[in-house]
């Protein structure tokens, strides 16, 4: 009988562990889970929603087509990563954003790193204007935690396509502790860059996007690697704040060539533009036919910046032109549609000429 008792309570005490076994299941799962980093995906459209009408179809396809929760849902292992929600703030290519949809994504972004409970943010964005969104954010958002503006340049219905990597990557580097304070970052083609130094150089390559002072790190099966720091002033370093802005300036960008018009700086006074980028040849250079209508420009009010159509280098200050003497300022290694956001953003503070100055050497 004892030995019937003793078997009893050894097949009653083994019955007990399952039952709490499985009690306690649901309760290790959720805590595993609330263990991970919360991750907002704010999509706003752009090749990485599209869809063509064939798997051939790479380079022509219907941009903004996907909803963010289908695209959360075709890269299932995003839950291995983060606590991952989505919300549609566009459904647009991105050559259709706007100074006012900038402002929009801005302040979303800026409430949704407010909250204690998210660890990170996602942008998906077209890839047309994604440098120019990136660089925006990261001089307006003040906040340490990790923003990552991501693309691709296929659609997902695409042979190769790159989408569903380049959001898992995105998802891998905001969720990591490791990307806080570096700015608002671009994950591209396995590359963490800056959103300050990319640039879009290519349009028919998944390598499209590069940086000329090269990435920052790499994002490599889930593990983000680093290399180096940016230098210039970004996020919480930053004397500019999106809660504060409401509206940005126009400013326009007149594009050098040999023989051009200048009829398009009087184009760009009547459109009361605060500021023009005069994206020149070589260094920056304004042709001697152009000098007196660009001056012209400056008396009138308008900043006059000096950028270059050349994708590498920088433009040197009173080299080719006076600038001194012209009251006119250089963008130093800024490309014309980054300039051109840098100086709306500094416009929206009233910037004299000189103050625009330093900020283009700051930033």
């Amino acid at each position: 009988m004892n030995e019937s008792f003793f078997k009893l309570g050894t097949a009653l005490r083994a019955l007990a562990v399952v039952a709490l076994i499985g009690v306690g299941a649901p309760a290790a799962h959720a805590q595993a889970a609330a263990a991970k980093p919360q991750v907002v995906v704010l999509a706003t459209g752009g090749t990485i929603a599209g869809a063509g009408a064939a798997a051939t179809n790479s380079a022509s396809y219907q941009a903004a087509k996907v909803p963010v929760d289908k695209l959360i849902a075709g890269v299932p292992e995003l839950a291995d990563v983060a606590q991952v929600r989505g919300e549609q703030v566009f459904q647009i290519a991105s050559e259709s954003f706007t100074n006012e949809k900038l402002v929009q994504l801005g302040k979303r972004v800026s409430q949704l790193v407010r909250d204690p409970a998210v660890n990170g943010i996602v942008i998906t964005h077209g890839t047309d204007t994604l440098e120019e969104t990136a660089f925006f954010l990261n001089l307006v958002i003040r906040s340490d935690k990790p923003v990552v503006v991501v693309g691709s340049m296929r659609p997902g219905t695409a042979m190769s396509a790159d989408g569903m990597l380049n959001l898992y990557n995105a998802v891998v580097v905001a969720a990591d502790p490791a990307s806080r304070g570096k700015g608002v970052l671009v994950a591209m083609s396995d590359e963490i860059h800056s959103g300050r130094d990319v640039a879009k150089r290519i349009n028919i390559k998944t390598s499209a996007f590069g940086s000329q002072w090269g990435p920052l790190g790499m994002s490599v099966e889930g593990k983000t690697f680093w290399f180096r720091l940016p230098a210039k002033r970004h996020t919480v370093n930053s004397e500019f704040d999106i809660d504060s802005i409401e509206a940005l300036p126009e400013v326009a960008i007149v594009y050098g060539y040999g023989n051009m018009t200048t009829e398009l700086y009087d184009a760009v006074l009547r459109s009361g533009a605060k500021a023009v980028i005069n994206a020149g040849t070589g260094n920056g250079s304004v042709p001697n036919y152009a000098v007196e209508k660009l001056k012209s420009v400056r008396a009138q009010g308008v900043q006059v910046i000096r950028s270059s159509r050349v994708a590498d280098g920088f433009v040197i200050r009173n080299a080719e032109q006076p600038d001194d003497k012209y009251d006119w300022v250089v963008a130093h290694d800024l490309n014309p549609q980054k300039a051109k956001i840098l100086a709306a953003v500094a416009l929206t503070r009233g910037a004299s000429s000189k103050d625009l100055q330093r900020i283009f050497w700051e930033y």
